[in-house]
């Protein structure tokens, strides 16, 4: 138990090569990643911004241009960037640590690729628990990158304290961002490489599907062109602002829920051997009378 006093203390002084070695206990569930995850102090806010939309919004360049406007701020930065899985070693593609390599050598920012591995919503299965470490090894934020799989993306929400939506003004009409579900996780929409035409028309008619669908927090639509680094103050304002009435709406507690919701889901589910269920099914399904549901109650509901 000394040893992962230690180990803790190190992750809180930001020790990089500490919190890289945790979060491959964690990813990979190594023995030593429940008292690990046990130890944690809950005891500290550490905002999580994810960006999450299609892909070709310019995710990876936002993110870029924000780890620059945070550094001039003296922030310390993680980064979680969830990268397709490769075919071969399971490993994630290191395509978003690539577009992030001005940054990746800086001593006040960690970027770490991780891999889907299969699972669906943009998000690899052990993602909150990563974000945890992450929280509580010394940043001031940490930023969460999804793969950009569609109308999957929404588990995003249960995640991250601030969901950023990137869009580009060839992302069509409003109606259709309406139906991908983007519009019911936003926090703060962005229009990305908005120096293109048709994006003042696109912004005018989002912004007018986010007055309609107004309650407590108005969904600010900010214009961005990430490449020039323009509108990122006004995306980080965005960001801060909404910190800030998330921290007075009390809505904490229902994010705690969803988190612990997907921690629970995902417990029962490492038990349930997928090669298994397949043999199970392969004997049982070309049985007469067969029944999904009784099938599932008899070996796997009880």
């Amino acid at each position: 138990m000394k040893s992962l006093d230690i180990h803790i203390a190190s992750l809180a002084s930001n020790d990089h090569r500490v919190i890289a070695r945790a979060l491959t206990w964690v990813e990979n569930d190594y023995p030593e990643s429940a008292a690990l995850l046990a130890s944690l102090p809950f005891d500290q806010h550490v905002p999580v911004i994810g960006f999450t939309g299609p892909p070709g919004a310019g995710k990876s360049s936002l993110v870029n241009a924000l780890i620059s406007h945070l550094l001039s701020e003296k922030k310390k930065i993680a980064v979680l960037a969830v990268d397709p899985t490769s075919p071969f070693n399971y490993g994630s593609l290191l395509g978003d640590r690539i577009r992030m390599s001005e940054h990746f050598n800086h001593p006040d920012v960690f970027i770490r690729s991780v891999a889907t591995r299969g699972s669906l919503g943009g998000l690899s299965a052990k993602m909150i628990e990563m974000t945890d470490v992450m929280k509580h090894s010394g940043f001031d934020v940490v930023i969460v990158e999804t793969v950009g799989v569609g109308q999957s993306e929404v588990e995003i929400s249960g995640l991250a304290d601030t969901t950023v939506v990137v869009l580009v003004p060839e992302a069509g009409d409003e109606i259709q961002t309406l139906k991908s579900g983007l519009m019911e996780i936003a926090n703060v929409f962005v229009v990305n490489k908005a120096d293109r035409d048709g994006a003042d028309h696109f912004v005018k008619n989002l912004t007018a599907m986010v007055h309609q669908k107004a309650n407590d927090w108005e969904i600010p639509v900010i214009k961005t062109v990430a490449s020039q680094s323009i509108g990122i103050v006004d995306l980080w304002q965005a960001v801060l602002h909404h910190q800030a009435q998330q921290e007075k709406s009390g809505k904490a507690v229902q994010l705690l829920a969803e988190k612990s919701l997907q921690l629970i889901a995902q417990h029962h589910l490492k038990h349930i051997d997928k090669q298994a269920l397949i043999q199970n099914l392969t004997q049982s399904s070309n049985k007469i009378g067969f029944n999904l549901y009784q099938f599932l109650n008899q070996y796997y509901f009880n």
